[in-house]
């Protein structure tokens, strides 16, 4: 399942070893917007639209700058489900702005090719989904048929064990509160 949160990375794509501080001068929010831009504008310009759009990080309210800065747009075209991953650069930020230029060079191989030639160049982004995570009983250490109260009261315990308030990661957290809102809809 490809998640906004945490980083959803497709699986074969090596990460960087070390990581550039970059020279763009974009916040994040003016990044996520020229993201966001420049896939509306590929659609446009490609006459096929860019749908199921999944802008993937570590960030999250209250923290901008994570240990893990890597970013991946996830999207379909064409039928085909395509991630754009960075993680070459220091910040969400940094590496935002440069899946931006690469979309961009997308549109200017539009202008100057063909369709045919970006459908190609685009295969190189083509990915499988997103790794699936583990399943919720196996993250709150419940059996798959636990009730609502034991799947409560696991989340309550390990929330407090692994929120990062408590010394834990966020990405922990995130797998936690995923699990339980996962268990919690089986039982609706």
């Amino acid at each position: 399942m490809t998640t906004a949160f945490p980083l959803s990375w497709p699986d074969g794509f090596p990460r960087s070893k070390s990581r550039e501080t970059g020279q763009f001068r974009t916040s994040l929010a003016g990044a996520l917007n020229n993201v966001r831009t420049s896939l509306n504008l590929f659609g446009r310009d490609s006459g096929k639209p860019v749908t199921d759009v999944v802008l993937s990080s570590n960030v999250s309210l209250g923290c901008e700058k994570p240990a893990d800065p890597g970013v991946a747009v996830w999207f379909r075209w064409q039928g085909m489900q395509v991630c754009i991953p960075v993680d070459r650069y220091a910040t969400p930020a940094a590496n935002l702005q440069a899946i931006h230029h690469v979309l961009e060079a997308r549109r200017v191989e539009l202008r100057h090719g063909t369709l045919a030639l970006v459908m190609a160049s685009m295969k190189g982004f083509a990915a499988l989904p997103a790794p699936a995570g583990r399943h919720w009983s196996e993250v709150l250490g419940v059996s798959r048929t636990a009730g609502r109260d034991e799947i409560e009261a696991a989340h309550r315990l390990l929330i407090r064990q692994h929120h990062p308030d408590s010394g834990g990661s966020e990405a922990a957290a995130a797998e936690i509160n995923a699990a339980r809102d996962a268990a919690l809809k089986e039982r609706t």
